[in-house]
């Protein structure tokens, strides 16, 4: 499926309901923000190793698949916050727990963000609500399982919810949307 006419309404389509879902859950004061640093990282860093991961994952756990690259995007967008320079090239594997993969949403919740159990398990099922969302939209657009055209819109749905994971970090961490248009780098 290289009909990009399509992936990019469906991308639309979903990353509008995912923000719509933090939104309500107050994880989301001013919509959906983004940094071009954290973008970047997303296509350049990390797109193709969480591709990899996910893709093997998806089968037996695919809300764990789709929801991981929300803790991912919110971990790359707490190193954005606190040293880019430091961070910008941090490896992709730096960001899983002590079972790799596995545990990547409890590393970065409890080591990276230094949430409370309360805070982290009120993340983790927002996550996982926007995980299932995912997952509906992916079925009730009838894509196809094990098929080239459901590993383009999977692709399209592990950026939306990078993206996702990223900006509900830079809310926790007070940024607003205005503040957020050029890159650290950029004087």
């Amino acid at each position: 499926m290289a009909d990009t006419e399509y992936l990019d309404q469906f991308e639309k389509i979903l990353e509008d309901g995912l923000v719509k879902i933090c939104t309500t859950a107050g994880l989301l004061k001013d919509g959906m923000m983004s940094s071009p640093d954290i973008d970047e990282a997303w296509e350049n860093l990390y797109l193709k190793d969480y591709v990899a991961d996910a893709v093997e994952n998806y089968g037996e756990y695919p809300e764990a698949a789709i929801a991981w690259a929300a803790f991912l995007g919110m971990s790359v967008a707490s190193s954005w916050d606190r040293d880019w320079a430091a961070h910008d090239k941090d490896p992709y594997q730096m960001h899983y727990g002590r079972r790799g993969f596995d545990d990547m949403d409890e590393h970065v919740m409890y080591d990276i963000l230094g949430l409370d159990a309360d805070k982290a398990k009120y993340l983790s099922d927002c996550i996982q609500s926007c995980a299932q969302a995912t997952l509906t939209l992916i079925r009730h657009e009838h894509v196809q399982p094990l098929t080239s055209d459901e590993f383009y819109v999977l692709v399209r749905c592990y950026g939306v919810m990078f993206r996702i994971g990223a900006a509900v970090e830079l809310d926790r961490l007070g940024y607003r949307k205005m503040a957020l248009t050029q890159s650290k780098y950029t004087n």
